[in-house]
Protein backbone atom coordinates (compact mmCIF):
# COMPACT_ATOMS: atom_id res chain seq x y z
CA UNK A 1 0.00 0.00 0.00
CA UNK A 2 1.45 3.43 -0.82
CA UNK A 3 2.21 6.44 1.54
CA UNK A 4 -0.47 8.62 -0.03
CA UNK A 5 -3.05 5.52 0.44
CA UNK A 6 -2.08 5.04 3.69
CA UNK A 7 -2.00 8.91 4.45
CA UNK A 8 -5.62 9.08 2.83
CA UNK A 9 -7.10 6.26 5.22
CA UNK A 10 -5.86 8.09 8.22
CA UNK A 11 -7.07 10.82 6.84
CA UNK A 12 -10.91 9.51 6.78
CA UNK A 13 -10.64 7.20 10.06
CA UNK A 14 -9.46 10.85 12.10
CA UNK A 15 -12.66 12.84 9.85
CA UNK A 16 -14.74 10.26 11.21
CA UNK A 17 -14.03 10.33 14.77
CA UNK A 18 -13.85 14.30 14.55
CA UNK A 19 -17.80 14.26 12.82
CA UNK A 20 -18.64 10.98 15.42
CA UNK A 21 -17.30 13.00 17.88
CA UNK A 22 -19.55 16.25 17.11
CA UNK A 23 -22.60 14.51 16.78
CA UNK A 24 -22.65 12.43 20.48
CA UNK A 25 -21.41 15.67 21.98
CA UNK A 26 -24.57 17.56 20.76
CA UNK A 27 -26.61 14.82 21.03
CA UNK A 28 -25.72 14.26 24.80
CA UNK A 29 -26.21 18.37 24.89
CA UNK A 30 -29.63 18.20 23.46
CA UNK A 31 -30.65 15.12 25.83
CA UNK A 32 -29.71 17.08 28.57
CA UNK A 33 -31.82 20.22 28.07
CA UNK A 34 -35.14 17.67 28.70
CA UNK A 35 -33.99 17.18 32.57
CA UNK A 36 -37.29 17.43 34.40
CA UNK A 37 -38.24 14.30 31.51
CA UNK A 38 -35.44 12.62 32.39
CA UNK A 39 -36.33 12.51 36.09
CA UNK A 40 -39.41 11.81 35.43
CA UNK A 41 -39.11 8.72 33.32
CA UNK A 42 -36.46 7.62 36.05
CA UNK A 43 -39.14 7.50 38.85
CA UNK A 44 -41.60 6.07 36.86
CA UNK A 45 -38.95 3.13 36.29
CA UNK A 46 -38.10 2.90 39.44
CA UNK A 47 -41.85 2.53 40.45
CA UNK A 48 -42.71 -0.01 37.98
CA UNK A 49 -39.64 -1.78 38.80
CA UNK A 50 -41.19 -1.89 42.65
CA UNK A 51 -44.37 -3.46 41.04
CA UNK A 52 -42.62 -5.85 38.82
CA UNK A 53 -40.01 -7.45 41.78
CA UNK A 54 -43.59 -7.92 43.86
CA UNK A 55 -44.93 -10.15 40.79
CA UNK A 56 -41.83 -11.83 40.60
CA UNK A 57 -41.66 -12.55 44.32
CA UNK A 58 -45.42 -13.65 44.02
CA UNK A 59 -44.92 -16.23 41.06
CA UNK A 60 -41.88 -17.97 43.40
CA UNK A 61 -44.26 -18.95 46.05
CA UNK A 62 -40.76 -19.42 48.23
CA UNK A 63 -39.27 -21.69 45.83
CA UNK A 64 -35.56 -21.44 45.82
CA UNK A 65 -35.33 -20.94 42.04
CA UNK A 66 -36.79 -21.29 39.09
CA UNK A 67 -34.69 -22.61 35.84
CA UNK A 68 -31.96 -21.87 37.13
CA UNK A 69 -32.84 -18.29 38.00
CA UNK A 70 -32.85 -17.68 41.94
CA UNK A 71 -35.04 -15.03 43.87
CA UNK A 72 -32.30 -12.83 44.24
CA UNK A 73 -31.36 -13.08 40.19
CA UNK A 74 -35.43 -12.97 39.06
CA UNK A 75 -35.55 -9.82 41.28
CA UNK A 76 -32.33 -8.34 39.69
CA UNK A 77 -33.53 -8.78 36.46
CA UNK A 78 -36.06 -7.16 36.71
CA UNK A 79 -33.94 -4.48 38.33
CA UNK A 80 -31.77 -4.18 35.59
CA UNK A 81 -34.17 -4.56 32.56
CA UNK A 82 -35.96 -1.54 34.13
CA UNK A 83 -33.30 0.60 34.67
CA UNK A 84 -31.95 0.55 31.19
CA UNK A 85 -35.27 0.96 29.05
CA UNK A 86 -34.02 4.08 27.81
CA UNK A 87 -30.35 3.46 27.15
CA UNK A 88 -31.28 0.31 25.25
CA UNK A 89 -34.50 2.35 23.65
CA UNK A 90 -36.65 -0.99 24.77
CA UNK A 91 -40.10 1.05 23.62
CA UNK A 92 -38.68 1.71 20.27
CA UNK A 93 -37.88 5.21 18.53
CA UNK A 94 -39.45 6.77 15.77
CA UNK A 95 -36.84 9.90 14.93
CA UNK A 96 -35.20 8.66 11.49
CA UNK A 97 -38.72 7.90 10.23
CA UNK A 98 -40.06 11.93 10.94
CA UNK A 99 -36.81 12.85 9.17
CA UNK A 100 -37.83 10.88 6.47
CA UNK A 101 -41.35 12.33 5.81
CA UNK A 102 -40.31 16.00 6.80
CA UNK A 103 -37.59 15.34 3.57
CA UNK A 104 -34.90 15.98 5.78
CA UNK A 105 -33.19 12.99 4.98
CA UNK A 106 -32.18 14.32 1.51
CA UNK A 107 -30.11 16.56 3.97
CA UNK A 108 -28.46 13.18 5.61
CA UNK A 109 -27.58 11.73 2.85
CA UNK A 110 -25.24 14.14 1.53
CA UNK A 111 -23.68 14.62 4.82
CA UNK A 112 -19.76 13.34 4.88
CA UNK A 113 -20.81 10.09 7.05
CA UNK A 114 -23.05 7.27 6.04
CA UNK A 115 -26.48 7.36 7.05
CA UNK A 116 -26.42 4.32 9.51
CA UNK A 117 -23.13 5.52 11.45
CA UNK A 118 -24.52 9.45 11.39
CA UNK A 119 -27.78 8.43 13.11
CA UNK A 120 -25.73 5.57 15.70
CA UNK A 121 -23.73 8.90 16.56
CA UNK A 122 -26.69 10.45 17.52
CA UNK A 123 -28.57 7.62 19.30
CA UNK A 124 -25.24 6.67 21.46
CA UNK A 125 -24.97 10.37 22.59
CA UNK A 126 -28.61 10.09 24.12
CA UNK A 127 -28.01 6.76 25.10
CA UNK A 128 -24.70 7.88 26.96
CA UNK A 129 -27.00 10.13 29.43
CA UNK A 130 -29.60 7.90 29.97
CA UNK A 131 -26.71 5.05 30.90
CA UNK A 132 -25.68 7.33 33.58
CA UNK A 133 -28.16 9.24 34.80
CA UNK A 134 -31.64 6.75 34.36
CA UNK A 135 -29.47 3.32 34.44
CA UNK A 136 -27.01 3.50 36.69
CA UNK A 137 -28.99 5.62 39.15
CA UNK A 138 -31.91 3.72 38.93
CA UNK A 139 -30.18 0.53 40.00
CA UNK A 140 -28.36 2.31 42.70
CA UNK A 141 -31.95 3.33 44.09
CA UNK A 142 -33.19 -0.08 43.74
CA UNK A 143 -30.01 -1.89 45.29
CA UNK A 144 -30.81 0.26 48.23
CA UNK A 145 -34.26 -1.44 48.73
CA UNK A 146 -33.61 -5.10 47.33
CA UNK A 147 -30.30 -7.69 47.71
CA UNK A 148 -29.22 -7.31 44.35
CA UNK A 149 -26.79 -9.54 42.69
CA UNK A 150 -23.13 -8.62 41.82
CA UNK A 151 -20.60 -10.33 39.64
CA UNK A 152 -18.22 -12.70 41.25
CA UNK A 153 -15.34 -11.57 39.15
CA UNK A 154 -13.83 -8.99 36.93
CA UNK A 155 -14.00 -10.68 33.77
CA UNK A 156 -17.53 -11.54 34.16
CA UNK A 157 -17.90 -7.67 35.25
CA UNK A 158 -16.20 -7.05 31.52
CA UNK A 159 -18.30 -9.98 29.57
CA UNK A 160 -21.31 -8.44 30.62
CA UNK A 161 -20.23 -5.02 29.84
CA UNK A 162 -18.92 -6.49 26.21
CA UNK A 163 -22.56 -7.95 25.78
CA UNK A 164 -24.34 -4.81 26.70
CA UNK A 165 -22.62 -3.02 24.07
CA UNK A 166 -23.47 -5.69 21.11
CA UNK A 167 -27.63 -5.26 22.93
CA UNK A 168 -26.71 -1.72 22.11
CA UNK A 169 -25.73 -2.12 18.49
CA UNK A 170 -28.55 -4.74 17.76
CA UNK A 171 -31.32 -2.46 19.59
CA UNK A 172 -29.51 0.32 17.25
CA UNK A 173 -29.96 -1.91 13.88
CA UNK A 174 -33.05 -2.92 14.38
CA UNK A 175 -34.72 0.11 15.45
CA UNK A 176 -32.83 1.91 12.37
CA UNK A 177 -34.48 -0.82 10.22
CA UNK A 178 -38.00 0.03 11.35
CA UNK A 179 -37.92 3.49 10.60
CA UNK A 180 -36.91 2.83 7.46
CA UNK A 181 -40.23 1.72 6.37
CA UNK A 182 -41.16 5.22 5.92
CA UNK A 183 -39.41 4.92 2.59
CA UNK A 184 -42.59 2.78 1.71
CA UNK A 185 -45.42 3.68 4.21
CA UNK A 186 -47.13 7.24 4.69
CA UNK A 187 -47.54 6.31 8.51
CA UNK A 188 -45.11 3.84 9.25
CA UNK A 189 -45.92 4.62 12.53
CA UNK A 190 -48.29 1.50 12.95
CA UNK A 191 -45.88 -1.09 11.64
CA UNK A 192 -43.16 0.62 14.40
CA UNK A 193 -45.71 -0.20 17.46
CA UNK A 194 -46.55 -3.73 15.89
CA UNK A 195 -42.57 -4.46 15.93
CA UNK A 196 -41.71 -2.80 19.34
CA UNK A 197 -44.54 -4.34 20.44
CA UNK A 198 -43.37 -7.95 19.83
CA UNK A 199 -39.44 -6.94 20.32
CA UNK A 200 -40.51 -6.12 23.85
CA UNK A 201 -41.92 -9.69 24.77
CA UNK A 202 -39.27 -11.32 23.17
CA UNK A 203 -36.38 -9.60 24.66
CA UNK A 204 -37.58 -10.71 28.31
CA UNK A 205 -38.59 -7.34 29.25
CA UNK A 206 -41.98 -8.26 30.86
CA UNK A 207 -41.13 -11.39 32.61
CA UNK A 208 -36.90 -13.34 32.49
CA UNK A 209 -37.69 -15.91 29.65
CA UNK A 210 -36.16 -18.48 31.89
CA UNK A 211 -39.69 -17.91 33.43
CA UNK A 212 -41.79 -19.06 29.99
CA UNK A 213 -42.32 -22.53 28.78
CA UNK A 214 -39.58 -23.82 26.94
CA UNK A 215 -41.21 -23.94 23.34
CA UNK A 216 -41.66 -20.15 23.53
CA UNK A 217 -38.61 -19.72 25.08
CA UNK A 218 -37.05 -21.70 21.68
CA UNK A 219 -39.40 -19.42 19.44
CA UNK A 220 -37.83 -16.41 20.85
CA UNK A 221 -34.15 -17.88 20.35
CA UNK A 222 -35.12 -17.98 16.54
CA UNK A 223 -35.42 -14.07 16.70
CA UNK A 224 -32.18 -11.47 17.71
CA UNK A 225 -35.03 -9.87 20.44
CA UNK A 226 -33.38 -11.79 23.25
CA UNK A 227 -30.02 -10.61 22.83
CA UNK A 228 -31.13 -7.22 23.23
CA UNK A 229 -32.42 -7.18 26.48
CA UNK A 230 -32.02 -11.15 28.28
CA UNK A 231 -28.21 -12.31 27.29
CA UNK A 232 -26.87 -9.43 28.44
CA UNK A 233 -29.15 -10.04 31.74
CA UNK A 234 -28.24 -13.40 32.14
CA UNK A 235 -24.94 -12.97 31.75
CA UNK A 236 -24.56 -10.31 34.53
CA UNK A 237 -26.53 -13.04 36.67
CA UNK A 238 -23.86 -15.62 35.48
CA UNK A 239 -26.60 -17.81 34.45
CA UNK A 240 -24.63 -18.38 31.26
CA UNK A 241 -21.46 -20.03 32.02
CA UNK A 242 -18.91 -21.73 29.97
CA UNK A 243 -19.82 -23.09 26.51
CA UNK A 244 -23.64 -21.51 26.70
CA UNK A 245 -21.95 -17.82 27.55
CA UNK A 246 -19.85 -18.08 24.03
CA UNK A 247 -22.84 -19.32 22.50
CA UNK A 248 -25.06 -16.77 23.38
CA UNK A 249 -22.16 -14.16 22.79
CA UNK A 250 -21.99 -15.49 19.24
CA UNK A 251 -25.31 -14.85 18.63
CA UNK A 252 -25.04 -11.52 19.36
CA UNK A 253 -22.12 -11.00 16.82
CA UNK A 254 -24.23 -12.90 14.04
CA UNK A 255 -27.24 -11.18 14.70
CA UNK A 256 -26.01 -7.96 15.01
CA UNK A 257 -23.97 -8.46 11.82
CA UNK A 258 -27.51 -9.99 9.57
CA UNK A 259 -28.67 -6.59 11.02
CA UNK A 260 -26.48 -4.11 9.55
CA UNK A 261 -26.73 -6.13 5.91
CA UNK A 262 -30.48 -5.77 5.88
CA UNK A 263 -30.30 -2.54 7.35
CA UNK A 264 -27.82 -1.38 4.03
CA UNK A 265 -29.83 -3.37 1.61
CA UNK A 266 -32.92 -1.94 2.81
CA UNK A 267 -31.78 1.89 2.76
CA UNK A 268 -30.31 1.19 -0.69
CA UNK A 269 -33.91 0.43 -1.72
CA UNK A 270 -35.69 3.48 0.02
CA UNK A 271 -33.05 5.92 -1.48
CA UNK A 272 -32.60 4.60 -5.20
Amino acid sequence: MSTITRSGIHKSILEYIHIAYDLIRISIKEQLTYRTAMIAGLVTNFFWSLLRVYVIIALYQGADQVNSLTLQGAITYVGISQAFIAFLTVFGSYDLMMVVYTGDIASDLLKPVHLYFYWLNRDLGRSIVNFLVRALTGMLAFSLIFDVYLPKSLTQWLVAFLSLGFAWLISYTFRFIINLIAFWSPDARGYGRVAYTISQLFTGMFIPLRMFPDWFTKICQYSPFPSILNTPIEIYLGVLQGKELWSALSQQVLWYLLLVGISILVLRRGIE
